[in-house]
């Protein structure tokens, strides 16, 4: 990725920091979201990946450090105040209304009107038209967008939420693990998607415990344990296998495998 480095971050940590009273959450913690790339952040449970997913999309502020957005030095006051800046966060549960259509689902919150005054409604026609079409633009092909979200599987749910922040304009894309509770094939079809949002210039922040995953689309690698960075590599400067061995904890697996041989 020739000039990435003179390029201004849609998004730049630096040295953040995150306490709940006297709990670390984070902390020194430094990334890079760049237009048309996928940064990955990689950590167990209890690593901080919740805490600066948090961050980033405006539902915390940080305590210490720099968070600038598009390069100006900012502290995010609320998710509103982050998607108005571009960073759109698609957590694990989604957040649809299983019984409501596709459709519905996809302008939830945001509906276009027609008519005026006491005959003012939602224009029906022109949201299933225009879901339909923003979800082929993707390469999402559904059989009916008058279909209950619910009756989708969770990748295709995953993807219409992908393709909904894309249409609604989203320059930074927040994903909370969106393969954790998906088989091998519909994992794949997620990640296809997560590149499809990349390739239209989006910078993409994927959340993941699973460095297989992240290094199928990665560009960037921040890896997290307990709260500090522990990791943060570019594509060029790390293996799959160095990957896994910095996430696993190299040293602490090794010391474990000592204690484990039989005697």
């Amino acid at each position: 990725m020739t000039g990435t480095t003179e390029r201004t971050p849609l998004v730049e940590l630096t040295d953040v920091d995150k306490y709940y009273g006297s709990v670390r959450a984070l902390q020194g913690v430094s990334l890079e979201v760049h237009a048309g790339e996928i940064t990955c952040v990689l950590g167990d449970n209890g690593a901080g990946k919740s805490t600066l997913i948090k961050t980033i999309a405006g539902l915390h502020r940080h305590d210490g450090g720099t968070l600038r957005v598009a390069g100006e030095e900012t502290r995010l006051a609320s998710p509103r105040d982050a998607l108005d800046r571009g960073i759109a966060t698609v957590y694990q549960d989604l957040a649809v209304v299983p019984l409501m259509p596709v459709w519905r689902n996809f302008f939830l919150g945001s509906e276009p009107r027609k008519g005026v005054g006491p005959f003012k409604r939602m224009d029906i026609d022109l949201m299933r038209r225009t879901t339909r079409e923003e979800l082929l633009r993707m390469g999402i092909d559904l059989r009916d967008v008058d279909q209950p979200i619910g009756t989708l599987s969770g990748g295709e749910r995953q993807c219409v939420a992908i393709a909904r922040a894309v249409h609604f304009g989203a320059k930074v894309l927040v994903l909370d693990e969106p393969t954790a509770a998906l088989g091998v094939k519909q994992s794949g079809v997620v990640l296809k998607y997560v590149a499809a949002a990349r390739d239209e210039g989006l910078g993409v922040v994927l959340i993941t415990h699973n460095p297989h995953h992240a290094y199928l689309v990665g560009d960037r690698f921040v890896l997290l344990r307990r709260g500090t960075m522990v990791g943060n590599h570019t594509r060029d400067e790390i293996t799959l296998d160095e990957l896994i061995q910095q996430m696993a904890g190299g040293s602490d697996l090794a010391a474990l495998r000592h204690e484990l041989q039989r005697r």
